[in-house]
């Protein structure tokens, strides 16, 4: 009898730590599929602000560009 019960609560004890387990394992799965998701996003982010930037510095460079050639036509074009 007295084995039996001691079998019986290891079995329990077992299963109490399997399950345990295998929530620790889910957390730490979701927690890391978290962290790279968080990852990705900032490097969505990061490089969206560098690409905006180029673009910016392009539009006022060919901006600057034109005004200038256009001047220098109108210059021209009045001598």
């Amino acid at each position: 009898m007295r084995m039996r019960q001691s079998i019986s609560q290891f079995e329990t004890a077992f299963e109490q730590e399997t399950s345990l387990e295998r929530r620790r394992r889910e957390q730490l799965r979701r927690r890391a599929a978290n962290r790279s998701r968080a990852r990705r996003i900032e490097r969505t982010e990061h490089s969206g602000t560098v690409r905006f930037s180029v673009l910016a510095l392009c539009l006022t460079v060919t901006v600057i560009v034109v005004a200038v050639a256009m001047f220098e036509a109108l210059s021209i074009l009045i001598s």
